[in-house]
């Protein structure tokens, strides 16, 4: 049969692109290279029968804030979250940890004497998220709600050390903003890293850092489905190699990083424009490690043991070490480190009694160093004992990270890097960022705006472009 469209790639941005063209009434035909659909929003057994592990995404405080995402009934196909108990937890050397809780109260608790200025900048930001999505998960940051997009601005184009270091005047306060500010894959003391740390701050507040119900790809399984029930076709094990071998239709939409367009295109691109997409620029990589472990990790704090997410590294001046190593192309000896504990929330992760951990580090581009036993060392400074509950661990260096997914290049999980020259005008500065000089022919993955994330925005905004140019609509 023919189609009007067609998404390669069936990542959250490919689902989400699909869902809107058949939603407008297209015929629409998602094509998949590896067995499994969802890109990074996938689930498998890694280490042990029974323990089920996120090979990359893991806890979606987007997913559930993102205004496409709220518009679906992906609980009717399977989609249920959880919400841990903390959003986040941060260890710190004094043996206590430093909590975002959902609450405002408890968090300023948690802080300490930064309590107030804490709540001061969050919760009239965390209030205005329904006004503020649509800017910021849009092609430009542009809206109507001038106040709350002036009150994000104003600190969000700073960098997270000179907002942590002007706002707080304590450690606590200043090391949960340094973790959450870590996300954004920069140097902390460069601009525009703050806007990382105050999305994921008010994202706590305001819908939590909720996981989902059997692992990431439950996530991506509620899309597929709902996009069947709605007409679209999805096939898995297609690793397409050139535009030239795809179905006819008057839209193709490409959920792929500038790396792989241009060899997915070929001579069709004009050489200038090739060569500008030679020049984007991807960021440093991961570091992963799957464990399956006998019991509970052992914090020190009991608060760590009731966060979905653990933020490892200690003080801002540590954490902003590390990631300024990181850029310079050096493998910190203290990394950050991510921690995601499904298991303590998801019973359907490991078998009764056990438990999951999912760990990253942050290494250069492309880096093929094993990081182990520099996370275990950061996971054992805040839980001793921890190396005695592992059972098996599974590890991915950076470059292996871009064998599991071609989009991952260097181990590049954000489609490239995010600072001031790349985040409104990937991959290029052109209008609309989305359609390319091949008739017909759209990016609609991370690497366009409004860049990394699990919100499907990406997609959705490359469809309407589509929508608009190919389909009059």
């Amino acid at each position: 049969m023919g189609y009007d469209a067609i998404i390669v790639g069936s990542g959250p941005n490919g689902l989400a692109a699909a869902i809107t063209l058949v939603r407008a009434g297209q015929q629409v035909l998602v094509i998949e290279g590896k067995a499994t659909i969802g890109g990074g929003l996938r689930t498998q057994e890694i280490t042990l029968p029974g323990y089920r592990h996120d090979l990359c995404s893991a806890i979606h405080p987007l997913g559930l804030g993102s205004p496409f995402f709220q518009t679906l009934p992906l609980d009717r196909f399977g989609l249920e979250w959880i919400q841990p108990d903390i959003p986040v937890a941060h260890p710190l050397d004094d043996n206590t940890a430093v909590a975002l809780h959902r609450g405002f109260d408890e968090t300023a608790i948690s802080i300490g004497s930064d309590g107030p200025a804490w709540v001061d900048l969050m919760k009239p930001l965390a209030a205005a998220w329904p006004q503020l999505a649509p800017a910021l998960l849009g092609p430009l940051p542009l809206s109507r709600h001038l106040l709350s997009l002036t009150r994000f601005g104003v600190n969000a184009l700073l960098s997270a050390r000179r907002l942590a270091e002007h706002r707080f005047q304590g450690q606590r306060a200043r090391a949960l903003f340094a973790g959450l500010a870590a996300h954004s894959f920069l140097p902390l003391e460069q601009p525009l890293s703050a806007s990382f740390g105050l999305v994921l701050g008010l994202l706590g507040h305001a819908v939590g850092w909720p996981l989902p119900r059997g692992g990431a790809q439950s996530m991506a399984d509620a899309l597929a489905g709902y996009l069947r029930w709605l007409g679209g076709d999805l096939v898995a094990g297609w690793p397409v190699r050139s535009l030239d071998e795809l179905p006819p239709a008057k839209a193709v939409l490409l959920d792929m990083t500038p790396r792989q367009f241009i060899t997915l295109a070929g001579d069709r691109l004009p050489p200038a424009y090739r060569r500008k997409l030679m020049g984007y620029s991807y960021g440093p990589g991961v570091f992963k490690i799957d464990y399956a472990l006998s019991e509970p990790v052992p914090w020190t704090d009991p608060a760590c043991r009731r966060a979905g997410t653990v933020h490892v590294g200690g003080t801002l001046d540590q954490i902003a070490h590390s990631e300024r190593e990181v850029g310079r192309g050096r493998h910190p000896e203290r990394p950050f480190v991510l921690v995601a504990q499904q298991s303590l929330f998801d019973e359907t992760r490991a078998p009764a009694g056990r438990h999951t951990l999912w760990a990253y580090c942050h290494v250069p581009h492309g880096s093929t160093v094993d990081m182990t036993a520099r996370i275990e060392a950061q996971i054992e400074r805040f839980a001793p004992g921890f190396r005695d509950t592992v059972l098996v661990r599974s590890t991915r260096t950076a470059a292996a990270m871009e064998a599991l997914n071609p989009n991952y290049i260097g181990g590049d999980i954000n489609g490239g890097v995010q600072d001031l020259r790349q985040l409104w005008t990937r991959p290029l500065l052109r209008w609309p960022p989305y359609a390319t000089p091949i008739e017909g022919v759209y990016l609609c993955s991370s690497s366009t705006p409004p860049g990394g994330g699990v919100h499907g925005m990406c997609g959705v905004h490359a469809a309407r472009v589509a929508l608009r140019r190919e389909f009059h609509e």
